[in-house]
């Protein structure tokens, strides 16, 4: 049976040339870049080298990247640094709703300490408004943290707008982008970003290495002590396999932007226009437009997110549920709540993710089986035609 991959919001595989560009840093350039011998020597100039690639793909400077182990690490880090060390400007931190839970949690973790948080309501299609935003604003605001697109939904958030209502009140501004790196177009100093989390096994690069952009000039804390590693700021022998790879699948990203989101767009949309012209009572959650190229995100009335997961598997349709119930909890998604869907249809939202991989003759195979499999289900609720 073939199986079909369709979460790569979730992560994605890792391409051949990334793989190939990792692999002389295994068992042939392997030493340690802060040994200053021949092996070290040479570790350190591809560090070097590969720092810069990842920096000019969002277009900051090479100095302005830190790596870390992914976008969670860079989330806390970022955080927690301009809380901790800007607490006596204020004790405010201004974030959404519908942030990634790294996001969500370390600002509870924050409160717990005495920082105070205000989360942000959105739109029904998933969008900060900035006249909310401009009135949550404090005298003693110290950081705006928005996320660039949403990873459930696809939301893509007016980030140069956001940026700039930061810098004009003095507040720096940090925005997860795990999902935005190769999917749109990034440069750190037009969209006034001052720090931007992102991560390699989002773009076909491997798991385990992201980044942390800090804008020259902004503070940050270490978040490991131990050596020198990271300009001091980040101890701990640098991955240099995985940072090549990174900064390979930062390269074939850029390279391949335009026509990436071209091929992406057009299978989400054939995808959207399926799903909701063959099967009735289904939502689309996010915007039409304006949305991450390879997400498509629905709700179906009258049945359980996880029955219809379980069923797309076994036909091999690998996707996502907008029910965290698969994961032991029994609440539906905050995204989705956030955007206005009760506790029932958010239970039986689905979240499938295009990618590189996924071909035209898929999609007519995913509608097939879903008008099936939802039939199916329909047909054993008591709720369904009720």
């Amino acid at each position: 049976m073939k199986r079909r991959y369709l979460d790569y919001a979730a992560t994605t595989p890792v391409k051949k040339e990334v793989l190939e560009s990792m692999m002389p840093y295994f068992s042939e350039v392997y030493g340690n870049a802060s040994s200053l011998h021949t092996f070290g020597q040479n570790a350190k100039e591809k560090l070097t080298e590969s720092r810069e690639i990842v920096a000019n793909t969002v277009g900051a400077k090479t100095n302005e990247i830190y790596f870390t182990s992914g976008g969670s690490e860079s989330d806390n880090w970022a955080i927690k640094s301009i809380a901790k060390l800007n607490r006596d400007k204020g004790n405010h931190i201004i974030t959404s709703k519908i942030e990634h839970h790294a996001v969500l949690h370390t600002c509870e973790t924050l409160e717990k300490e005495g920082f105070e948080v205000t989360y942000l309501d959105v739109d029904e299609e998933g969008y900060v408004e900035l006249d909310v935003l401009k009135d949550a604003i404090r005298e003693d605001t110290i950081l705006i943290t928005i996320m660039f697109i949403n990873n459930e939904i696809g939301t893509i958030q007016p980030i140069k707008e956001i940026g700039a209502i930061a810098r004009e009140n003095n507040i720096l501004f940090h925005t997860d982008a795990v999902q935005a790196l190769g999917n749109v177009s990034i440069d750190v100093e037009e969209l006034n970003i001052d720090l931007m989390s992102v991560t390699a096994h989002k773009i076909y690069g491997p798991k385990g290495i992201g980044a942390l952009y800090v804008k020259r000039g902004v503070k940050i804390i270490p978040f490991i002590d131990g050596g020198a590693q990271e300009r001091k700021k980040r101890a701990g022998t640098e991955n240099i396999p995985a940072i090549v790879g990174f900064a390979k699948a930062c390269q074939l990203a850029e390279e391949d932007l335009e026509e990436h989101v071209e091929k992406l767009s057009k299978l989400r949309d054939e995808l959207i226009e399926k799903i909701l012209g063959s099967i009735d009572e289904v939502k689309l959650n996010g915007p039409r437009d304006n949305r991450h190229p390879g997400n498509v995100n629905v709700a179906f009335k009258y049945i359980e997110g996880e029955a219809l997961l379980l069923m797309l598997d076994a036909v091999g349709i690998a996707a996502s549920s907008g029910s965290a119930c698969t994961t032991g909890a029994l609440e539906p998604s905050h995204v989705l709540m956030s955007i206005g869907l009760g506790h029932e249809i958010a239970h039986g939202s689905l979240r499938l993710t295009i990618g590189d991989f996924t071909e035209p003759e898929d999609i007519d195979f995913i509608v097939e089986n879903l008008v099936r499999i939802v039939k199916t289900l329909r047909a054993m609720s008591p709720l369904y035609n009720a």
